[in-house]
């Protein structure tokens, strides 16, 4: 015969874990990362992708040579909290170019932050130049790939309301 015995406190208590999966959509910003339709390298991309993980974000990985179409139909419905273009091969600067008009030009994303960031040209130094004129066609912040890391990570912080 059983016997009623009142567990003691926490005890047996019973979590109802449905609602996690919803609960970790709610932290973070929606990222969406990607390179450009002539950069090829995706190294770049998996270390910012864990950089933004690591910083509690929500990151959609594009890959590798996305088309610019491709990108801005992914961008508008939903909208992300962030767009993050990396560049490698020293295209950043003419291919960020061509993408931000595109990208800005669709009103669901005239708000949305937009970043871009790498090897922009091709002339060590020099490209530092390439910054205003980025900056000035609608883009958010530029990070120079002589720059290191720190300073993305302390702007992705800025944005999601994290102490730097």
């Amino acid at each position: 015969m059983r016997k009623n015995v009142d567990p003691p406190a926490n005890r047996g208590a019973v979590m109802d874990c449905r609602n996690l999966p919803s609960l970790q959509k709610e932290r973070g910003l929606r990222v969406v990362l990607t390179s450009m339709e002539s950069d090829s390298h995706t190294w770049n991309l998996v270390f910012l992708q864990l950089v933004l993980e690591e910083l509690g974000h929500r990151v959609t990985n594009l890959g590798a040579c996305v088309p610019d179409q491709v990108l801005v139909d992914r961008c508008r419905l939903p909208p992300p909290d962030l767009i993050v273009i990396s560049s490698v091969n020293g295209h950043g600067y003419n291919d960020g170019m061509r993408l931000i008009r595109m990208l800005r030009s669709q009103s669901e994303l005239a708000v949305t932050p937009i970043v871009i960031g790498g090897k922009l040209g091709i002339g060590g130094a020099d490209d530092l130049r390439y910054s205003g004129a980025l900056l000035a066609a609608g883009f958010d912040a530029v990070f120079q790939d002589t720059a290191g890391i720190e300073s993305f990570r302390s702007y992705a912080r800025s944005l999601s309301g994290q102490a730097s």
